[in-house]
């Protein structure tokens, strides 16, 4: 990553751009060299686009979803607004001149209604449109200074009052040049031209001229309401002035005083944020600016927007400060909406940016998983970041959560920086100030869910993370408190005091054995946890007493080096406790260390190796000395977690902890196990003891011990590089990659260790590595069912409720958590296809691979959800979509197979014994016909289309195989099946393949007359279907036929030797010769007609030459 200067704390606010809005008008077809955007308006409900064509195109922010588009015989768009309080209506200006006002009707679901065209500027370019703030009226401003108001009618007041009252175009006045922007409010109208501003009083018809002095040019003008909250408080006006100024104007017209900017727009820019390129700052400060500002634009309660060429502008006018410039090139218009800016440019491309403070455009990358984009943000912005207000919006464990996310390999810088920034920011009080306001601020806490505060050190906050643990988890709250009575720590003695406050118990629950993979708010990275509970409501002993209560458990290790480091134990708050016992005090010799943690400073320092040796691009672009890598380490994460397996918990996320075993228990003092009872949320103990291989859990879900972050992600990374590379724990000879003993190691591998594996890193692992292996891809969604556990589902699909269902799942957020898919599979396996089908709302979170995992066992399911997914799109990106989908290649080849083989018409009505189409098989029904015809048009290789051509003639898709005979060049076998198919329509229809050269129309007519006389001794083979030969069936393929289609190509006369020298003459009947004269009458006729209108032509012309 690049370096770049960080901005000061005054750049408090960036523009955001974080769709990207080409999609769209390539949707809408606004991004080609003949039809392009050239105006457009935002709302709350829309935004409008109007195009050179003369098409305006409203699109429903909400979703972004083409709502309605309405067509002007009157020229190409020009300008466009949208009454601000009743969105149902719009006002457009073409390039003729016109002025047309739309009723859209969306609320009555009615079409679109032109309720008004005005003409009182045709032949003029109208410049400025405005719509009156509290009436149907609007007001139209041309290249002349005209400015007139159109006042309307609502229809929906009454058809019979809008048909007697129309309202005259009310001329308001003329200005001395050219109108550049128009505004209105609370009764006013502002005008400002190319010399100078103007306001109106509508009502009263008084004008005013605002200031003395002129300029020339294009410079705005804009309302700025100010104390909304005020009674009878007046807006301002502020318009622009030329070297970078404006006026500040009070509602009367008077100017109150000038401001300059110049000086302050030395400032280097702002960068945008997007997802494109790098946030850069330059901090060298740049030259003075003089600048026009064309329009001026309100944006909030403080601020004003303007652009030029060369910027986005944001001006505070009442202290005179610029809150933001950008650079952002060949601006032609702007519209906003409250913070939201639709930018119009030169080339008719549209951006959407949003402003927004520091903190809250971090906040929404995160929400958008855009991981290194935030990071980097936070490193430009690092001083906005640390201030008092933001640390509000992104506390340390929120950075510490995005820190979580980069990949420590091609995201190092930006972890880094964060690392960096981290230590700036200090805890904020906000959070929690209720229930600490007497803690003092030297101070972080952690306040588990039982009630309990957790204080920490800060001057130690980043080592050893979470290395503490509570003693036990299964115990009652009496309990628990009885044995911490009993276990006074020998260092609270030294420990100062600090008073608390009262917290009602919430629960019985521990925040010990939460997954690493849940981001805590307050959640503390100190090895040392002091635990002070005051539950009043919990027992009377806690109400009766003062004395602190706490206990410190941790490793002996930790507590040797806690010991070395006396002076930076954590500060414990209590009341004044007893002295303790003198031989406890005495008692502080080093406990060796147990097998477990000599076994995990093992795992720790290989870990640390193979991820430096990692780092080597050679190891790293090599995948045998990577293997070899993996092999060394894989050891000890055995040795490690294989007598601790039986811990793992299989319990979820969400499930109570009371009902998990304690991870703290050796494996040979562990009690039996305890089932949780789902009706009272108690342990029951089993009565039969369980053998070792019975209580050994399928997965490993939640970890046995509390890992560290940073360990917790480098035992990740190295467990999912096994996976991708197939190296597994017990490998004595290195196995085939692709036999099937790798994939049982795999299953076993994943069951091990579950809960160290990136779920979301392991479902693409799979997929690309072990996507011809069902049982591997069975085994991570057992796992998944097994993290999920018990949830409100569970009772809506004991209702057989599939909609509750499903809006359960749409609930569920993020959209991209594994947990979706495992809870998509349960309801799929109680509701089957009725569910698949709703799956095409969770596209593209569910993708289709997903999909046809799931429904291994019921392909047709599987066609029913892509067939319901493809449907739901519009048409024109149907073919797109499938496209994207459809990797890689050899998937279209699948799905067509697939789709042939489900719900397809009995063979025997589709081929003959030969294999040759049946009369007019293919009018027969296909079940997925649609999905069929878009796998066979989406580009291949020529093999892929070999194949489907072939497999489209053995299942009988006659539609599907005429179609890739066309594209394959293959127009001999089109043109015969054509014959056996007997439809006309195949040859003289819209889109018939009618014969190109002599020697096609020869092949099909001698074709024809063969299977007439097939037909003809043998009849028909199809049941009661209509065959050749018979004539009842108008639109049949005979020789008749044919001949009379060659002479409609020709000409009668022309086609009349060629079927003569080929004998077929001998069979026509009176039909032919009647049907020719026809077309000879018709000719003549048609001759005629072409020769007198070319006479009449010419005769105007001389005409007009004499």
């Amino acid at each position: 990553m690049t370096s770049s200067s960080a901005a000061p704390e005054s750049c408090s606010h960036v523009l955001v751009e974080f769709d990207s809005l080409d999609p769209l008008l390539s949707a809408l077809r606004l991004d080609s060299s003949r039809l392009k955007c050239t105006c457009l308006a935002v709302s709350r409900k829309w935004l409008a686009l109007g195009s050179s064509g003369g098409g305006l195109n409203l699109i429903q922010r909400e979703g972004w979803k083409q709502r309605l588009i309405v067509t002007h015989k009157e020229g190409g768009i020009f300008r466009v607004a949208i009454c601000p309080h009743d969105e149902d209506y719009v006002a457009v200006a073409t390039s003729q001149g016109y002025v047309v006002v739309w009723e859209l009707n969306h609320e009555r679901r009615g079409k679109p209604e032109r309720i008004y065209v005005s003409s009182e500027h045709k032949g003029r370019k109208v410049t400025a449109l405005c719509w009156d703030t509290a009436v149907l009226r609007v007001f139209v401003g041309d290249h002349v200074g005209k400015v007139t108001a159109i006042k309307l009618h609502s229809s929906k007041q009454g058809k019979a009052a809008a048909a007697f009252v129309m309202f005259p175009v009310q001329i308001i006045t003329t200005v001395d040049s050219r109108v550049v922007q128009m505004d209105y409010f609370d009764g006013r109208l502002l005008i400002s031209s190319l010399a100078r501003s103007y306001l109106c009083d509508t009502e009263r018809e008084k004008f005013w001229k605002i200031g003395n002095k002129e300029r020339d040019g294009e410079y705005g003008a804009c309302f700025f309401p100010i104390g909304r909250n005020l009674v009878h408080q007046p807006p301002l006006i502020y318009c622009a002035r030329p070297g970078s100024r404006m006026w500040e104007v009070n509602f009367e017209g008077e100017v109150q005083s000038t401001h300059q900017f110049k000086q302050l727009l030395s400032s280097p820019p702002l960068p945008v944020i997007n997802a494109r390129s790098d946030p850069r700052y330059d901090g060298s400060p740049g030259p003075s600016q003089s600048l026009a500002f064309p329009k001026l634009l309100y944006l909030s309660e403080h601020s004003i927007l303007t652009w030029t060429e060369k910027g986005i502008y944001i001006f505070l006018p009442q202290s005179v400060q610029v809150l933001l410039w950008s650079e952002v090139k060949e601006i032609q218009d702007v519209s906003v909406y409250k913070n939201e800016l639709f930018c119009l440019h030169l080339d008719g491309r549209v951006s959407h940016f949003s402003l927004l403070p520091v903190e809250r455009c971090v906040e929404r990358l995160i929400k958008r998983s855009c991981w290194e984009t935030a990071a980097k943000v936070c490193h430009v912005f690092q001083n906005a970041i640390t201030s008092g207000r933001a640390r509000k919006v992104l506390p340390v464990d929120r950075l510490e959560y995005l820190k979580a996310q980069l990949d420590l390999v091609t995201q190092r810088d930006a972890i880094t920086q964060l690392e960096e920034l981290i230590p700036k920011l200090e805890p904020t009080g906000s959070a929690c100030s209720s229930r600490r306001s007497s803690i003092t601020s030297h101070e972080s806490f952690n306040v588990l869910d039982c009630g309990i505060y957790q204080v920490i050190s800060r001057k130690n906050s980043q080592s050893d993370e979470d290395s503490a643990s509570l003693h036990s988890q299964s115990l009652s709250e009496d309990e628990r408190l009885r044995e911490l009575s009993f276990q006074p720590d020998p260092e609270q003695s030294a420990s100062d005091g600090v008073s608390h406050v009262s917290v009602p118990a919430e629960s019985d629950r521990n925040e010990t054995l939460l997954p690493f993979t849940i981001s805590l708010p307050f959640r503390s990275t100190s090895p040392r946890v002091s635990l002070q509970a005051v539950k009043e409501s919990v027992s009377s002993f806690v109400r009766k007493t003062t004395e602190k209560i706490g206990t410190l458990h941790m490793s002996p290790d930790l507590r040797v080096r806690q010991e070395a480091k006396e002076e930076e134990r954590p500060v414990e708050a209590a009341a004044p406790e007893p002295s303790e016992p003198e031989e406890e005090k005495q008692g502080t010799e080093p406990a060796p260390l147990s097998e477990e943690e000599i076994h995990l400073e093992d795992l720790k320092a290989a870990t640390a190796e193979a991820v430096f040796k990692l780092q080597d691009s050679q190891v790293l672009f090599s995948p045998e000395a990577l293997r070899n890598v993996l092999q060394g380490w894989l050891p000890y994460l055995e040795k490690t977690f294989k007598t601790e397996g039986h811990l793992c918990d299989q319990r979820p996320c969400d499930a109570p902890p009371e009902t998990c075993p304690p991870s703290t228990e050796a494996v040979g003092e562990s009690d039996p196990l305890v089932r949780p009872d789902t009706e009272t949320g108690e342990g029951i103990p089993d009565a039969p003891r369980r053998t070792e291989q019975e209580e050994k859990p399928s997965f490993c879900v939640r970890a046995p011990r509390a890992l560290e972050e940073r360990l917790q992600r480098d035992l990740s990374r190295l467990a999912m590089l096994c996976l991708e590379f197939k190296v597994f724990p017990g490998e004595k000879d290195r196995l085939d990659p692709d036999s099937s003993g790798v994939n049982t190691l795999a299953c076993q591998f994943i069951k091990t260790y579950f809960f160290l594996l990136d779920l979301k890193r392991l479902k693409r692992c799979i997929v690309f590595n072990y996507g011809d292996c069902p049982i591997v891809w069975d085994t991570y969604m057992e796992g998944l069912k097994e993290l999920v556990g018990p949830s409100p589902l569970d009772l809506a699909l004991e209702k057989e409720d599939l909609m509750s269902s499903v809006r359960m799942l749409s609930d569920l957020e993020p959209w991209d958590s594994p947990f979706l898919l495992a809870h998509a599979s349960r309801i799929y396996g109680r509701f089957g296809e009725r569910a698949v089908r709703l799956y095409t709302k969770f596209f593209p979170s569910i993708q289709p691979v997903d999909v046809a995992r799931l429904c291994r066992a019921q392909p047709g399911h599987f066609l029913a959800y892509l067939d319901n997914l493809i449907k739901s799109k519009p048409e024109e990106q149907r073919s797109s979509l499938l496209q994207s989908l459809a990797q890689p290649e050899s998937l279209k080849l699948d799905w067509l197979l697939l789709a042939l083989t489900h719900d397809a018409p009995q063979a025997k009505n589709l081929a003959d014994p030969a294999g040759n189409p049946r009369s007019r098989a293919h009018l027969c029904t296909w079940g997925f016909a649609q999905l069929l015809t878009l796998l066979i048009k989406l580009p291949a290789d020529s093999s892929t289309k070999e194949k489907m051509i072939s497999a489209c003639k053995t299942f009988g898709f006659w539609p599907g195989y005429l179609t890739l005979c066309l594209e394959l060049d293959r127009r001999v076998e089109a043109l015969t099946n054509i014959v056996y198919l007997d439809d006309m329509n195949l040859i003289d229809g819209d889109r018939g393949v009618a014969p190109e050269t002599v020697d096609e129309w020869r092949l099909v007519l001698h074709l024809a007359k063969s299977s007439n006389l097939d037909h003809r001794h043998h009849g028909a083979q199809n049941g009661d279907t209509l065959s050749n030969g018979h004539s009842d069936w108008p639109n049949c393929i005979t020789v008749e036929n044919l001949a009379l289609t060659l002479a409609k190509v020709i000409g009668p006369d022309r086609a009349w030797p060629y079927l003569q020298d080929w004998g077929l003459t001998e069979d026509f009947s009176d039909r032919y010769s009647k049907v020719c004269e026809v077309m000879k009458v018709a000719e003549k006729r048609q001759r005629a007609l072409i020769q007198s209108m070319l006479e009449r032509c010419e005769r105007f012309l001389w005409s007009q030459q004499a």
